[in-house]
């Protein structure tokens, strides 16, 4: 444990040299060096990694070459990958490897599908851990396997948006990542989310970092235009929108990809492939809590509700017993 701390310090240190480019204030002609490092965050239940999984997969038929990082515990990004196939994770493959008295190898936790080469770093269980901290550990580990030399167009990482320890935020708090990628649909939560991460990414902007959002994806699009008002909004720019449609509900259910040009979907992805390779990272602008509630009709959010303050007595409710006042009350002259 003594040791810890300087490692840390010198893979805090190679992490900001993998993204030193400040691109958020000034606008370059290219939009970032050779190896892109995108964090992509949603809501839970977005259909984040559903777009992430279709989205490096047609990364990968448009001739990238594409490392996909699954960084939620629940594995679902490969899992869409491989057909339903859940690949070992890095830390539960260490722990095991550890107790044997063997090294992680690549082969051990790295597998290919498409030209995708994808891995999930995993976490604990519930109530046996902290995820955060799991997701630290789980790029220390990606460090020992030669994460800093590995030749790749494009490295994806799917995070969760909604989980604000700081593991969750390694990509931005750290200058990990080049850009952000906002998942959200028409709906107040995710949006809420999405706001979040930008708040996030302004926050360290400001203590120096140079962390960009590159714009949002609106999945499950179903018309209505709050996500659009949003971006709009933070300023930042829509990739693509995905509509809500049931057979993209049925084919993601059935851990079926349609990020492909043989699909009925693959113009679609190869057109959000395009823009979020070629997306410069802007420093977005966060809405306060009312500016986010204005995207919604009124109706919906509960507008007009006022805040009435609680008494003491309220409190005590069958409790309360009256006491004797000190006031003077004087009759009528």
């Amino acid at each position: 444990m003594k040791d810890e701390a300087p490692n840390l310090k010198e893979f805090d240190a190679r992490l900001k040299a993998e993204a030193h480019e400040d691109l958020a204030d000034v606008l370059p002609s290219e939009a970032v060096k050779k190896t892109q490092i995108i964090a992509i965050y949603g809501k839970g239940g977005i259909g984040k990694s559903f777009t992430l999984a279709n989205l490096s997969h047609m990364m990968a038929e448009q001739g990238k070459r594409v490392l996909l990082i699954g960084c939620d515990p629940k594995s679902d990004t490969t899992s869409l990958l491989f057909g339903g196939k859940a690949c070992p994770t890095i830390i539960e493959t260490s722990t095991k490897k550890k107790l044997a008295g063997e090294e992680v190898k690549i082969g051990d936790v790295c597998f290919k599908r498409g030209g995708v080469y994808a891995m999930e770093l995993g976490g604990p269980e519930v109530g046996r851990g902290c995820g955060g901290r799991g997701i630290i550990h789980g790029f220390e580990l990606l460090e020992k396997l030669g994460f800093h030399d590995w030749d790749f167009d494009f490295v994806l990482l799917d995070f969760l948006g909604d989980v604000v320890c700081g593991g969750f935020g390694l990509p931005i708090a750290r200058d990990m990542a080049q850009k952000v990628i906002l998942v959200g649909s028409n709906d107040l939560q995710s949006l809420y989310v999405a706001n979040n991460v930008c708040s996030a990414v302004e926050y360290f902007r400001k203590l120096g970092g140079n962390v960009g959002v590159a714009g949002l994806v609106v999945n499950k699009d179903d018309g209505t235009g709050e996500a659009q008002a949003f971006a709009d909004a933070v300023q930042i720019p829509v990739l693509a929108s995905i509509p809500q449609d049931d057979d993209l509900r049925k084919k993601s259910a059935n851990y079926q990809i349609v990020g492909t040009g043989s699909g009925q979907w693959g113009p679609l992805f190869a057109t959000l492939g395009l823009n979020v390779a070629d997306a410069l990272p802007v420093r977005p602008a966060p809405l306060d809590q009312d500016g986010l509630l204005a995207l919604f009709d009124g109706k919906e959010t509960g507008a007009g509700i006022e805040l009435v303050p609680a008494t003491d007595q309220d409190m005590r409710g069958k409790n309360a017993v009256p006491k004797k006042s000190l006031e003077v009350i004087y009759d009528d002259a």
